[in-house]
């Protein structure tokens, strides 16, 4: 008779068997859709990360406004000429749909304007996942968390460039 009553024919017979009751599992539930993380926000209710792309670095400060986004003291239209750059800049603010909602201060360095543009994309998503934590998944499944660590391969000594040998001659 032990036997029959330890014999598991379905899952339902498994909780039964375990000794969990249906409110623990809705009180775990809960807790894994609570944020795991908390907002981390300056005095001045700005959200603070760095973002890096090949040589760049970009110092990105959000908080809630009109949208503006200013790089270097200029408005983005000024420094980032190209509407492919801004793009790559917005496309944090437009998977999370936040367009239009929050300022961007950045400060960048080094590196081209391509690189300084992924910067401060690394930088904005990483800032919005510090100012509103829940937003974190979407961003990171979007791959905008994670530092693109490609970098220019270094000239060796012996080649004309990093990998290219100089021309042959057999006399």
């Amino acid at each position: 008779m032990a036997d029959e009553k330890n014999t598991v024919s379905d899952l339902s017979d498994l909780k039964d068997i375990a000794g969990d009751a249906p409110e623990g599992d809705a009180a775990t539930i809960a807790e894994s859709t609570a944020p795991l993380r908390e907002q981390e926000l300056d005095q001045h209710g700005r959200a603070y990360a760095t973002g890096r792309r090949k040589d760049a670095v970009a110092r990105v400060w959000i908080k809630p406004g009109k949208g503006t986004i200013t790089v270097n003291g200029k408005d983005q239209e000024t420094y980032f000429a190209r509407p492919t750059l801004r793009l790559i800049i917005n496309q944090p603010f437009a998977i999370t749909d936040r367009a239009g909602q929050f300022d961007v201060i950045a400060t960048v360095k080094g590196g081209g304007l391509s690189g300084q543009a992924g910067a401060v994309k690394h930088g904005i998503s990483q800032a919005l996942a510090k100012y509103e934590p829940a937003l974190r998944s979407t961003v990171k499944a979007a791959g905008f968390l994670t530092r693109d660590s490609r970098v220019v391969e270094r000239k060796k000594y012996g080649r004309a460039k990093a990998r290219r040998s100089f021309q042959f001659s057999k006399r």
